[in-house]
């Protein structure tokens, strides 16, 4: 009954409601238009051990077995690529790159799954970068994958590893072709329209309950004024 009531409500209304939904379109459209499209660029680079094993064999002349990588993944890959997150994701390194925090150009480093409060361990690095220019999106996440390499090497240098147990940072996913992310601008516009859509209605229903005054204003007529009306002259000089 309320939904009826409504729709008759705004039937009868339309002159108000009309031109507020028109303004609403307006606003919506101005607001999707106004805001820029973000661009968004990802790579995939996994971490594998070498081929010669994770370790160097005490005795040289007996070799490890040769092992394929893809085949030798261990917990100690998954601690790795959760440190290089870490460093990446620093805004040292960011500062370095040549993301400010002011700027609309960023990136975002994680291992595998974007929310790290599952707690998810993989030996992957996934590079995401965004900008409004597709070319500096993917250039950044080139950036990006070219520095993780040189933290590895940098940090398994400082721990004094063997050159030959070097941990290797394959590019799996080369930086994908900039897309274009509008779920932003169109999550922002729906809500300016949902918002016009509530104004339209409250102008609506304002605009009939004031007629509604008016009406019954003038059905009422104008007020009884016979009491205060002023005594007869007859009847007052009458003895």
């Amino acid at each position: 009954m309320d939904f009826w009531k409504a729709i008759t409500v705004l039937l009868r209304r339309w002159y108000v409601a009309l031109p507020a939904l028109l303004l609403t379109l307006t606003l919506a459209y101005g607001v999707y238009a106004t805001i820029p499209t973000q661009y968004s660029s990802t790579s995939l680079l996994v971490l594998t051990v070498p081929t010669t094993g994770s370790y160097r064999p005490a005795r040289p002349t007996e070799p490890n077995p040769l092992v394929n990588p893809m085949l030798n993944f261990d917990g100690g890959l998954n601690m790795t690529a959760s440190v290089l997150v870490q460093i990446l994701n620093g805004p040292e390194v960011a500062g370095q790159l040549g993301v400010r925090p002011d700027s609309t150009t960023s990136y975002k480093v994680n291992n595998g799954h974007p929310n790290p409060e599952l707690l998810i361990s993989a030996p992957f690095v996934v590079i995401e970068g965004t900008s409004r220019s597709p070319q500096d999106a993917k250039a950044l996440v080139e950036r990006v994958a070219e520095r993780a390499k040189v933290e590895l090497k940098r940090r398994q240098q400082v721990l004094n590893a063997p050159p030959e147990t070097y941990i290797n940072l394959t590019e799996m996913v080369a930086p994908t072709e900039p897309q274009g992310q509008r779920g932003g601008k169109t999550r922002t516009a729906a809500a300016v329209f949902a918002l016009g859509v509530m104004a339209a209605l409250g102008s609506s229903f304002a605009a009939e309950s004031i007629m509604d005054g008016l009406r019954r204003r003038r059905q009422e007529g104008p007020p009884d004024d016979a009491g205060t009306a002023a005594p007869d002259k007859e009847a007052v000089l009458r003895p």
